[in-house]
């Protein structure tokens, strides 16, 4: 079974910085693309950011420049570098495996990102 959990989400500054990490357990990982999601109160959960196996990156218009995605595969883990961040970036930050097939996995409870003075 493929586990996912999220880490480093707290409460930060406006313009500050936060560091989010992805933790998959499976053989698998490097196989799949991988993206984190956000999902505010009332808000319909958003793609944020999304790697490909081969390391290829995209993100949501409101945040390139700002976010970084990126993947260690022989640790298992994905990781949102947040810079300049925004009170509008507050929200529940998820990730999840990108297949062919979409997000198969469940979601998890994610972790919590407050920007705030």
């Amino acid at each position: 079974q493929v586990q996912l959990v999220e880490s480093g989400g707290g409460l930060v500054q406006p313009g500050g910085s936060l560091r989010l990490s992805c933790a998959a357990s499976g053989s698998i990982f490097s196989l799949y693309g991988m993206g984190w999601y956000r999902q505010a109160p009332g808000k319909q959960r958003e793609l944020v950011a999304h790697i490909s196996s081969g390391g290829s990156t995209s993100y949501l218009d409101s945040v390139k420049g700002r976010f970084t995605i990126s993947r260690d595969n022989a640790k298992n883990t994905v990781y949102l570098q947040m810079t300049s961040v925004k009170p509008e970036d507050t929200a529940v930050y998820m990730c999840n495996v990108e297949t062919p097939y979409g997000t198969v996995l469940g979601w998890g409870q994610g972790t919590q990102v407050t920007v705030s003075s």
